[in-house]
């Protein structure tokens, strides 16, 4: 049974990270049409029992129609968008923000040793917040950045609770242990991916990437693509996908 559905919209993002998993970049394609997302989640929440469903990308508040996905489908479950929040600073996407708004925006900070990104992240979260929208912040840790990722944490504990902060390990290279990023959290409770010990196959979270294809998670390779898009489709092409434990976890 799947709870939990993620859906990249596109693989663009001008941001264009290097070590994106979605390998987003400026020159980024999109294949979902608003209006296929939109089927294509309210059928799996209504035929599939869906309960939550979380937008990314590439960068989700660089997709045209954005919004309109928003509006469809927050009525009908938990709604969240992760983002780098780089659009929100334009005026007219933060109006629409204002106008159209999910139940929770996660921002994520790349580079914890860069402060001007974190004053960034923290001053967006806190106005997404004033707007009735829960903040929250994916805090993304690499092997050769745990004391500057530990510092800003700290930081972000003093305006968000533990549980709205993700500590992510950067995959495929520079992957942190699991007592490493123990070590940012100061050695206390903290929230990350499920699989930091061991990889094991998601039982109620599955993944659909920017090119319509499925697997139980963002990272995994062998995306089965889907046939139809509905819940049916998805069904199928989870049956199909051949689980294997991926690489990104080599250095745990």
């Amino acid at each position: 049974m799947i709870e939990l559905l993620s859906i990249d919209l596109s693989n663009y993002c001008s941001k264009q990270c290097s070590f994106c998993y979605n390998h987003s970049t400026r020159n980024g394609n999109t294949i979902w049409k608003p209006q296929e997302v939109i089927d294509f989640a309210t059928d799996s929440i209504k035929s599939g029992g869906v309960k939550a469903i979380s937008l990314g990308g590439g960068e989700p508040f660089e997709y045209e129609g954005v919004f309109d996905v928003i509006d469809a489908l927050y009525p009908q479950c938990y709604l969240s968008v992760t983002s780098n929040g780089l659009p929100l600073e334009y005026d007219n996407v933060w109006h629409n923000l204002v106008e159209h708004k999910p139940d929770k925006i996660h921002i994520t900070i790349h580079k914890p040793e860069n402060r001007l990104e974190v004053e960034r992240v923290e001053e967006l979260t806190k106005r997404i917040e004033k707007i009735g929208i829960k903040s929250g912040v994916n805090l993304l840790v690499g092997k050769n950045n745990i004391t500057n990722a530990e510092i800003t944490y700290q930081r972000l504990l003093k305006y968000l609770a533990s549980e709205q902060i993700i500590l992510v390990p950067q995959r495929f290279s520079n992957t942190p242990t699991a007592k490493e990023l123990s070590a940012v959290a100061g050695g206390k409770p903290f929230q990350s991916p499920s699989c930091l010990l061991k990889c094991n196959r998601p039982l109620k979270f599955c993944s659909v990437s920017w090119d319509k294809k499925v697997n139980s998670c963002s990272f995994a390779p062998g995306k089965i693509p889907l046939e139809t898009l509905d819940f049916n489709g998805l069904q199928m092409a989870l049956n199909k996908v051949r689980w294997q434990e991926n690489s990104c976890l080599n250095n745990l």
